[in-house]
């Protein structure tokens, strides 16, 4: 298995598992063809990928907070147009949190109380210790942060398609 000092969030990056090492906070980052350790908790590797792409984690959550109206356990949406949306199972302070991409879950179901076995895009399942309904809650904050910012970077994209059709009518 590789072991790295850090990574970025990708499109192909699917959850982020953190375990301890060494006394150390680590993560296993399931990636969609396999998996990665990385020698920073769940929490810096999202915080770095958001500022890898531009953007602070503080104004992440308050996007997020701004735009679907939460700030408990918020999604996050790191890259937003290339589809980079992932949601804590439990609060980001408690270091047993898992982070999952929205893109990938493909399929959820209840195991018992308080358990979840998710199945990502390559067919991998995992059982989460978090209750169905939490989960099913979690998944549809960020269907919603992900639907939001979609329509709103494709109406930004119609006004400039708009304006460059004006433009060129007014130029001929």
């Amino acid at each position: 298995m590789l072991v790295v000092e850090h990574l970025h969030l990708t499109r192909y990056t699917m959850g982020l598992f953190p375990f301890f090492y060494d006394k150390h906070l680590w993560t296993k980052v399931l990636e969609e063809d396999g998996e990665i350790i990385v020698k920073q908790s769940p929490m810096d590797i999202i915080e770095q990928s958001c500022l890898y792409y531009g953007a602070s984690l503080r104004g992440r959550k308050d996007g997020s907070k701004h735009i679907i109206g939460t700030s408990h356990k918020a999604p996050i949406a790191v890259e937003p147009t290339n589809e980079i949306f992932f949601f804590p199972t439990i609060s980001p302070t408690n270091p047993q949190c898992i982070w999952l991409s929205h893109l990938h879950i493909r399929h959820h179901e209840h195991v018992q109380v308080g358990k979840t076995r998710i199945t990502f895009s390559n067919g991998t399942s995992v059982e989460l210790c978090i209750s169905h309904h939490s989960f099913v809650n979690q998944l549809h904050r960020t269907a919603q942060l992900r639907t939001k910012m979609s329509e709103r970077i494709e109406a930004r994209e119609r006004k400039m398609m708009y304006l460059l059709y004006l433009r060129e009518r007014e130029l001929s």
